[in-house]
């Protein structure tokens, strides 16, 4: 351990800190200091959540993954991965049952996560033994997909909370027996092509409810039935997603890794999928500070939205809407809070009407901005226009995003504006100290 420290050049001080912040991140805080880190220089062994923390955090610190050995640790003892099919109805039926939740919600997001590339998964479809009670076609096939979209319009209008168990339960209860049933090839493919994109869709809205271990573990799912059936589209998407959800959590060069590896596997793109990759290398690109690299990201995304075809998916694609909230995320980072608050206003206009959720996001992203930029009074309108539709939303991030509001604008308590605020958001539950 003394040596990742040295090569970390990180003092016994502030590893502590980045340990308890993961600690916390884990749901299990601790209150670590400099004595500790040099108890455990000197022999002490760390309980077996505290060395999960301390390689997570050794890990970020050194943009690769450490190993238990590596540190100075006994091996975890963990059994062997389950099979893709196993591991998606361990990992569906958890996350069904309520005991279990609070289990799954703690699990760590890490950075150290090994993500297969393209090689490693294409045409691994011999990983799925046929079974011999059923025999599906492309019917089955066909209601997996309308089923995904029907949960995905779900999840759009009214948040993740309720459709992810939704979800969990068709993975578990149909989508494993079909992956292995009896099939002709092409159905066979099609069918794990159906379950990576439900996988990756739960492992949305297990992002969108903070529970990003978990998330984490549909989207590996989602990235190994993706290449058992040779479906690029899939992949890349996935992996972009994982890029979204590590560049919301400040995580910017391992969001940039996982944004590059989804553009090296794509090189046939099309300008829609093209603009999406893009437009999230941006965004990663300028949290990381790197602003010419973020504005070329940022062009290229423009211009391939300009020749983009029509979208072909209800989940995972790109549209107006999206690209204009990738500027002003990039604007943002970049320190341009006019522009930023101009593009977010944009983005909200041009989101489907449906889009609850986003539009509860996306003017609680619009008024924090605006009050950046010193503009009490229109933040308020904003905000105003986000309880519009926050009482039918089952989101954890917009819960996260009132709780933003009220800290806010606790500092301006006594304005009129922000009193009226206040006065309809208690009206719709949220939670404001008196």
């Amino acid at each position: 351990m003394a040596g990742l420290l040295s090569e970390a050049d990180i003092k016994h001080e502030r590893f502590a800190m980045e340990v308890n912040r993961v600690g916390t991140e884990l749901g299990k805080p601790t209150r670590f200091d400099h004595s500790t880190v040099s108890h455990w220089l000197s022999g002490t062994m760390p309980r077996k959540e505290t060395r999960a923390a301390i390689l997570e955090s050794l890990s970020r610190r050194l943009f690769r993954p450490v190993t238990h050995e590596e540190a100075g640790f006994p091996h975890p003892g963990t059994a062997p991965p389950l099979g893709t099919v196993e591991g998606l109805i361990d990992l569906g039926r958890q996350d069904m049952d309520p005991s279990r939740r609070s289990v799954l919600g703690a699990a760590l997001f890490s950075v150290a996560l090994t993500i297969p590339d393209w090689p490693d998964v294409v045409g691994r479809a011999e990983a799925f033994a046929a079974g011999k009670t059923i025999r599906i076609g492309i019917g089955e096939v066909e209601m997996v997909q309308q089923m995904t979209e029907k949960v995905s319009d779900l999840d759009d209008e009214f948040g993740g909370r309720h459709a992810r168990p939704m979800a969990a339960a068709f993975l578990v209860n149909t989508v494993a027996g079909y992956l292995r049933a009896e099939a002709p090839g092409h159905v066979r493919r099609a069918m794990m092509s159906a379950a990576a994109d439900l996988c990756y869709l739960t492992g949305y809205m297990a992002v969108d409810e903070g529970v990003h271990g978990l998330a984490q573990r549909y989207y590996l799912k989602a990235l190994e039935l993706a290449g058992a059936a040779e479906d690029h589209l899939t992949y890349c998407t996935t992996l972009r997603g994982m890029s979204v959800q590590a560049v919301e959590l400040g995580h910017g060069r391992h969001a940039m890794r996982l944004a590059d590896a989804a553009a090296a596997a794509s090189p046939q793109a099309g300008p829609r999928m093209r603009a999406f990759l893009a437009g999230q290398q941006a965004h990663s690109a300028a949290q990381l500070g790197n602003a010419a690299e973020a504005l070329r990201f940022m062009s290229e995304a423009e211009r391939a939205m300009d020749v983009a075809e029509s979208q072909s998916k209800t989940f995972g694609s790109y549209d107006p809407a999206a690209l204009m909230y990738h500027l002003s995320q990039v604007r943002h980072e970049l320190r341009d809070g006019a522009g930023a608050v101009k593009a977010m206003q944009e983005s909200t206009r041009l989101a489907f009407p449906h889009y609850r959720r986003t539009r509860v996001r996306h003017h609680s992203l619009t008024a924090e901005r605006q009050l950046d930029i010193g503009h009490l009074e229109a933040a308020c309108q904003s905000w105003d226009r986000a309880l519009d539709d926050y009482p039918l939303v089952q989101s954890g991030r917009c819960d996260d995003k009132m709780r933003i509001m009220v800290a806010r604008l606790s500092p301006h308590a006594r304005n009129a504006h922000v009193k009226a605020l206040f006065e309809r958001a208690r009206a719709t539950g949220v939670t404001i100290a008196a």
